[in-house]
């Protein structure tokens, strides 16, 4: 006998279920808050040419 009672609910597999394969879809940031400038405590702005400029001379 075959039950089609709506009221009764049949468990669904995995076959069924909806899976977001997009490329937009975002398990992890790329970057954490504590990996920026603000998070070690420093200035936004960044000293990359400053450093860069004062290089020791070996590193040419």
């Amino acid at each position: 006998m075959l039950v089609t009672d709506p009221g009764i609910r049949t468990p669904r597999g995995d076959d069924d279920r909806v899976v977001d394969l997009s490329e937009d879809f975002v398990v992890l940031p790329e970057q954490t808050t504590d990996d920026t400038d603000r998070g070690w405590g420093e200035r936004p702005g960044g000293r990359d040419d400053w450093l860069l400029a004062e290089r020791p001379p070996h590193w040419d």
